[in-house]
């Protein structure tokens, strides 16, 4: 099968984004994403009006990505789409477009799970960006996410820790909004972060046992914090912004880089990849380098067009899918709690 030339379209739309994709045996030819807008005057996702964003998003994007890729859809060898995690408003639209398209083009259907596809996302074809080999340990950090996983292969995967609440990203965005930041407050605090002391301020790491994560007890430490200081100096916030951002994100990361510290020490496995949008945050682009340095880690983190979410991490996998023949049926449903 791998010595045909396969096209394949890959449909994302599991949250906010609307992401199409195009990849020609392993290598993207196009990537487009439509972001939603609306959400930014909410201060996070609302799902009614995610997916009906999405309805109008979905045609104009997958025709966008075909354009891009130079191919027309009878070119198509196989629809791949994400069928969860995720909102179920959201993920409906693109799996009902996905079975329709690939049942009027009589092409195979190919679902992929969201939280997979942000793991594999490492092997699509990058000059510049090498492929992890296998075991590795992955950690999956996103708004709607925390993860870590051991990767035997492709499709043997086991989630080894996992968050008890909130994700990390959820962590970024809860301070953003205590501290009067937009949404969503990642970037934000990250670029302040890089001009801030991170020693300033003291919070306490949640004590959590083995791999898993807690994040609520340190946005309500921070909530307190922020209060408590508020009062005594009206002021307090924009005086020590940069301060209070380097130091709860010095914070976080210390929780993410404790529990890879475990794993790493738990399973022998010495080799760590990341992705999920938080995986875009320099500091810990920069706690995984200093990792390799101190705990002889090899490290690998996507190009940063593959950390969101989007369509490319979905085709790749459609693609590895492909090549065994693993494809789903019509009847294939949405799953918002899919798991790994």
């Amino acid at each position: 099968m791998s010595s045909q030339n396969i096209y394949i379209l890959g449909i994302e739309s599991s949250c906010d984004d609307t992401a199409a994709s195009v990849i020609y045996n392993g290598k993207i030819l196009s990537n487009v994403i439509a972001s939603q807008k609306i959400h930014e005057e909410y201060g996070g996702v609302v799902p009614e009006l995610a997916s009906r964003a999405h309805q109008q998003n979905i045609v104009p994007v997958v025709h966008q990505a075909l354009e891009k890729a130079g191919i027309t859809k009878d070119k198509l060898h196989a629809i791949a789409f994400t069928r969860g995690p995720g909102l179920m408003g959201s993920l409906l639209v693109g799996t009902s477009f996905a079975k329709s398209f690939a049942y009027g083009l009589n092409i195979p259907l190919i679902d992929v799970n969201h939280m997979q596809a942000h793991i594999l996302a490492h092997f699509i074809d990058e000059e510049g960006f090498n492929k992890p080999s296998f075991p590795f340990i992955a950690m999956t950090i996103s708004g709607g996410h925390t993860q870590i996983v051991e990767v035997k292969n492709h499709f043997d995967m086991t989630v080894i820790g996992e968050t008890i609440d909130d994700a990390v990203g959820e962590a970024y965005d809860k301070s953003g909004k205590i501290l009067g930041l937009g949404y969503p407050a990642g970037p934000e605090i990250d670029k302040r972060a890089q001009k801030g002391n991170p020693k300033a301020y003291q919070f306490t790491k949640p004590k959590v046992d083995g791999l898993n994560f807690s994040f609520s007890g340190l946005k309500t430490a921070i909530l307190y914090f922020v209060q408590r200081e508020v009062k005594a100096n009206p002021n307090f916030i924009e005086e020590n912004l940069n301060d209070i951002c380097a130091s709860i994100q010095y914070t976080i990361i210390g929780i993410l880089i404790d529990k890879l510290k475990l794993a790493t020490k738990q399973t022998g496995i010495k080799q760590i990849a990341i992705g999920g949008g938080v995986s875009a945050n320099s500091g810990i682009r920069q706690a995984l380098k200093d990792g390799e340095q101190k705990f002889g880690w090899i490290t690998y983190v996507p190009k940063f067009e593959f950390t969101t979410d989007n369509a490319a991490m979905i085709v790749i996998v459609g693609y590895l899918k492909y090549l065994k023949g693993d494809f789903s049926e019509q009847n294939v449903t949405a799953s918002a709690r899919l798991k790994i």
